[in-house]
């Protein structure tokens, strides 16, 4: 039969590679057995039916199923199976006729034929192209396992993906800090549902690879620093305060430590002087002790006359502070040696100590006005007061052990009291080099305006710290590198501050009518008057002089200056310098055209231009018009 059509008929290969067609009894019909073989020599078709089996024969030996044939029967009956119980090889496998033992493309010549329930081992053939085989059971469980790992894939890519798209979904953004205080917390979107979790309950949600041990020490670890936050810094920190705040809590808090170091060797020096450890009698030692604060309470009283300076100078009054603190302890440690002297010698330590206490107090209020940022003046005191009694606890605790090991040896004792200063000292200087004045007081305006009349830029605020000697009037040389403060303007400034004067009486400067008039003249419309005389520049302030004008005046004064150092004009009666084209009137016309936007500008670096911290001298005057 070639070529022909056959109804119903199912294609059986035999091993002889011939195509063998097998009649189905049909209903009514007696018809079955064996079609006899059919060669081909080109290709041709077979039709079964509605569908359309064609089979390409590339020679007379071999063939090859070019495309399957698509019953749309529902009848079992009618749908022919493909027998390849008898097939030795018919794809790819009759090269040189060798009659390899791989029929059609599951590779493998075992009936298929499933009931209705064999539908694993479908899925089998399916996917692995094969059935079971006894024979190589470890490469049918390794297809097994990589089409198990491979269905499974898509399960666990799905959350991933799903996360990846709720996030970029929502414009890229995976989560929000909550702020409470001081306090921060994370947020994270919840990638199957709009809503918002913690960061903690996500990890125990989806895990991130954590223990659940670790979890918790990482949970207990966040509360306790969260708790450690509220009670030692300001709420909202580090927003709240100044940048340099916590340097300098950190050194204060390691200087508070040493301090109290020393507070306790020296009570204990005291105790031993006033012979308690040699049974004296309590009432004597109680008023010895009573004296001796007494006495000391005065230099309290009496040093509060020049309270008025110690908010010009903060740093400088602060370290002097620190070294009468520690003077005062060292006459204490050495008490015992002298006990026949101890009320004048516990007097003058106690002295000196009240002393300190009150310009420490008065010092750190300046330091504290500069920290708090947001107006928050009394939490950032209350804060502070926390810090100091944390740093008393440790250093009464390292005190009491060092104590014990020192006993009544004085000589040991100074020794670990020298030891303990330097530490002291040496972290008060570097946390006062760590604070960030931005007011003005003279030295700091002196040094800002010539650096500004010599290279037009303000320098920033901590360049001008950093250079600023704790004592005006002790100039040592700096070794940092400045990015925009010169030499020239340190010189300038340091020059400026020896030949000012302010606050000077009018009387002792103006001996003629016209000259007065003059000065009275061209400032008419200005809180002072300025004037040179030998050397030295005399601010001469008015009943109704505001800070903002001292700010003035000292600009004024650095213009002067520059005028004196870069342009030769010569100064003669302060009439004629009040004249149009004399040194007076020129820098006033400069002063006045150029303040409002020298201020603009240290106002952008980060000063507070609204006025000039000094205290001159009381003297004022009132114009006559």
């Amino acid at each position: 039969m070639t070529g022909g059509v056959c109804a119903g008929l199912q294609p059986q290969f035999s091993s002889c590679n011939s195509l063998a067609l097998v009649l189905p009894p049909a209903s009514g019909s007696d018809l079955s057995g064996r079609v006899g073989h059919c060669h081909l020599s080109r290709p041709s078709s077979l039709h079964l039916g509605r569908s359309r089996l064609q089979l390409s024969f590339f020679s007379p030996n071999s063939c090859y199923l070019r495309r399957p044939s698509l019953l749309r029967s529902s009848d079992p009956s009618a749908s022919p199976l493909v027998d390849g119980s008898n097939s030795n090889g018919n794809n790819g496998s009759n090269n040189n006729n060798n009659g390899n033992n791989h029929g059609w493309w599951w590779s493998d010549d075992r009936n298929f034929s499933f009931g209705p329930d064999d539908w694993w081992s479908q899925l089998q053939l399916f996917f692995l192209g094969s059935a079971p085989n006894d024979f190589d059971s470890f490469s049918y469980s390794v297809r097994v396992i990589g089409v198990l790992l491979l269905s499974l894939l898509p399960f666990a890519l799905f959350p991933s993906l799903a996360r990846g798209i709720a996030a970029t979904a929502g414009g890229a953004i995976s989560f929000v800090w909550e702020v409470t205080g001081g306090r921060r917390k994370k947020l994270l979107f919840e990638p199957y549902s709009d809503s918002l979790v913690t960061e903690r309950d996500a990890k125990h949600r989806y895990g991130d690879g954590q223990h659940s041990f670790h979890l918790g020490l990482d949970s207990s670890w966040h509360v306790f620093r969260d708790l450690i936050l509220r009670l030692l810094l300001p709420e909202g920190y580090p927003h709240s305060v100044s940048g340099d705040y916590l340097e300098y809590s950190l050194w204060r808090g390691v200087q508070g430590v040493a301090s109290q170091i020393s507070g306790v060797l020296s009570t204990q020096a005291l105790l031993y002087a006033i012979g308690l450890g040699k049974g004296a009698i309590p009432t004597a030692a109680a008023v010895n002790w009573v004296l001796k604060d007494g006495i000391g309470y005065l230099s309290k009283i009496l040093l509060s006359k020049f309270g008025r300076h110690f908010d010009v100078n903060p740093k400088g009054w602060r370290l002097f502070a620190d070294l009468l603190e520690n003077l005062a302890y060292g006459l204490e440690i050495i008490t015992p040696a002298f006990p026949q002297f101890f009320v004048l010698i516990g007097a003058t330590a106690g002295a000196g100590r009240s002393a300190a206490s009150l310009i420490q107090a008065a010092t750190r209020s300046c330091f504290y006005a500069g920290f708090a940022v947001q107006r928050n003046f009394a939490e950032v005191i209350a804060k502070g007061e926390a810090q100091g009694m944390v740093s008393k606890f440790i250093g009464i605790m390292l005190g009491i052990a060092l104590g014990n090991y020192i006993g009544s040896s004085t000589p040991l004792a100074l020794a670990s009291f020298t030891a303990v200063t330097g530490l002291h000292m040496y972290c008060n200087i570097k946390s006062y080099q760590s604070i960030q004045i931005r007011t003005f007081n003279p030295y700091r305006a002196c040094l800002v305006f010539s650096e500004y009349l010599l290279s037009g830029q303000i320098p920033p605020v901590k360049e001008v710290n950093d250079v600023e000697p704790f004592f005006p009037s002790m100039q040592f040389p700096d070794r940092k590198i400045q990015r925009v403060l010169s030499s020239e303007a340190k010189d300038a400034a340091a020059e400026i501050g020896h030949r000012l004067q302010m606050g000077f009486k009018l009387s002792e400067l103006v001996n003629s009518k016209e000259d007065a008039f003059a000065l009275f003249d061209l400032f008419r419309n200005e809180g002072y008057l300025l004037t040179e005389n030998k050397g030295k520049f005399y601010i001469i302030l008015k009943e109704s002089c505001s800070p903002d004008d001292m700010l003035k005046s000292i600009f004024h004064v650095n213009y002067l200056y520059w005028l004196e150092k870069n342009v030769d004009i010569e100064s003669r009666s302060i009439a004629d310098d009040c004249r149009p084209g004399g040194r007076l009137h020129i820098s006033l016309d400069y002063v006045q055209r150029e303040y409002g936007h020298v201020k603009s500008d240290g106002l952008q670096s980060g000063w507070v231009t609204d006025g000039l911290i000094a205290r001159p001298l009381q003297n004022r005057i009132r114009p006559p018009f």
